[in-house]
């Protein structure tokens, strides 16, 4: 370890010298500048896209300056072709935008390709001021009584992050030939999907331990060592996980089910070993619910057999009006109102004699429970539409008071 560090104490001085400065100023002030004016809102989109041109028309003449005087320019001209290479990709997004979704090509982006080529530009600038095999061989220290070089650990690291990430596409792909051959439910897909995945990754970690040079007894202490923490301080992570898994398998909570939560319908919006992503219409809001709460709580859903659900408004009605010719209004009514499906037909009840007024119930289907309310407010509406065009009345409570 102290090695390393005198290693780093070197790229310092080396940063320091007159000449390497002025070649970092060359190059990166103008993509400053350029990053600063592409963030100015009131900057003309015109300009905007040609700002990468100019940006590169500049930093190339300064380039051109040092060389023609003579200065080493070296560093300058590998640090311009990297910025040209990350321009690159960020003009390769609108391409790309046409063919792969904006969720998935976010996340490509962002945990692949962007990460990969800073590390790759990371490693063209180090062998500038280095000599990356003489750093590979830098002991970092013992672990387990067995000795850890960088090349080795940086290795293993990139490999299982790698694998993490790129383990998805094929674990799904194994997933979906499972359920075509095996004919299993999409839950079930999922599963086995999250599952192959996390197998995996699991060999992959253990190769990267075996390839860092840790012996079978270090790995067996460590898998000791997560037991002991699963027993005591991470067992409400494991039933969560465990609970994950369950759920997957069985299909009761899945994706694009409708929960009945605190009093509100929400949506699954994903399932994760860790907790479930509901989303609440009412106020947009995103929930994070542990997956050992679906275990401990009786939870409602709407979507267990099919998406269809029975919705009902309550009315009165004065009791000068036949209740038969209500009834018939009501369901003539929902019949006519968007979204209300004609089959199972709406129904009209008549609930109970209040004080001032007959109670009744207008009950009826709708196909997307998460339309809830506002269906419910289309149907009042055309209630009030329709008594008022029939001249039903609604009446409200009042008071005779006698004075004695």
């Amino acid at each position: 370890m102290i090695q390393l560090v005198d290693q780093i104490v070197g790229w310092l001085g080396y940063l320091q010298r007159p000449n390497v400065v002025l070649q970092l100023l060359v190059v990166l002030l103008p993509a400053l500048a350029g990053w600063q004016l592409d963030r100015l809102r009131a900057l003309n989109q015109r300009w905007k896209r040609w700002m990468p041109l100019v940006i590169g028309v500049l930093v190339a003449a300064a380039i051109g300056t040092l060389a023609a005087l003579g200065q080493p320019c070296g560093l300058a001209f590998v640090l311009s072709m990297l910025l040209l290479g990350w321009l690159g990709l960020n003009l390769l997004h609108k391409p790309l935008e046409r063919v792969i979704a904006p969720a998935s090509l976010h996340l490509l982006e962002t945990r692949l390709i962007k990460p990969v080529y800073v590390l790759m530009a990371g490693l063209i600038l180090l062998n500038l001021v280095d000599n990356i095999q003489d750093l590979a061989v830098i002991q970092l220290g013992e672990w387990f009584s067995t000795p850890v070089n960088l090349g080795n650990l940086f290795e293993a690291a990139l490999f299982v992050y790698l694998l993490v990430i790129g383990s998805s596409p094929p674990a799904q792909g194994l997933a979906w030939l499972a359920q075509e051959a095996l004919g299993m439910s999409d839950g079930s897909r999922r599963a086995l999907a999250l599952m192959i995945r996390y197998v995996v990754v699991g060999i992959g970690i253990l190769w990267a331990l075996d390839h860092v040079g840790f012996n079978p007894t270090a790995i067996l202490a460590i898998a000791g060592g997560l037991s002991v923490g699963l027993g005591f301080g991470i067992k409400e992570v494991f039933s969560n996980f465990v609970s994950g898994l369950w759920l997957l398998f069985e299909g009761s909570v899945r994706p694009g089910e409708v929960l009945f939560i605190d009093g509100d319908p929400c949506e699954v919006r994903s399932l994760g070993l860790r907790a479930a992503l509901l989303w609440r219409d009412r106020d947009n809001a995103e929930l994070v619910i542990p997956n050992q709460t679906f275990f401990t709580m009786t939870t409602t859903t709407y979507t267990g057999s099919d998406r269809m659900r029975r919705s009902q408004v309550l009315v009165g009605a004065a009791y000068r009006h036949h209740p038969d010719a209500v009834i018939a209004l009501l369901e003539a009514t929902a019949r006519s109102t968007p979204r209300v499906l004609q089959n199972p037909a709406p129904k009209a009840l008549m609930l109970s004699y209040d004080e001032s007024s007959i109670q009744y119930a207008l009950r009826f289907w709708i196909e997307n429970p998460m339309n809830n309310v506002g269906i419910c407010s289309d149907v009042n509406r055309a209630i009030w539409q329709a008594f008022e065009q029939a001249g039903i009345e609604m009446p409200f409570p009042q008071r005779v008071i006698h004075q004695a």
